[in-house]
């Protein structure tokens, strides 16, 4: 009996090690390829100007909202 409680002891601190070094290797991981990934930007051609720099002056961003209108529906009938 006791050597059953000290292997789940050692075997459930070796797992949450693994767990904490897992979390940082791949935090270190993900800072990394995002410092040596060039950032580009997607953008389609006729958000350009002339010389092909980003015209923000220019664009229009437009959001459509859809309401739920079941209940109006069911109100008027």
């Amino acid at each position: 009996m006791e050597t059953l409680i000290v292997t789940l002891t050692i075997s459930s601190v070796v797992t949450f090690l693994a767990l904490i070094v897992g979390f940082v290797v791949g935090w270190v991981a993900r800072q990394h390829s995002y410092d040596t990934t060039p950032q580009t930007v997607y953008a389609h051609p006729e958000m350009f100007d002339e010389n092909g720099n980003l015209s923000p002056d220019e664009i229009l961003a437009v959001r459509f909202e859809q309401h739920d209108n079941t209940e109006d529906d069911e109100e008027n009938d």
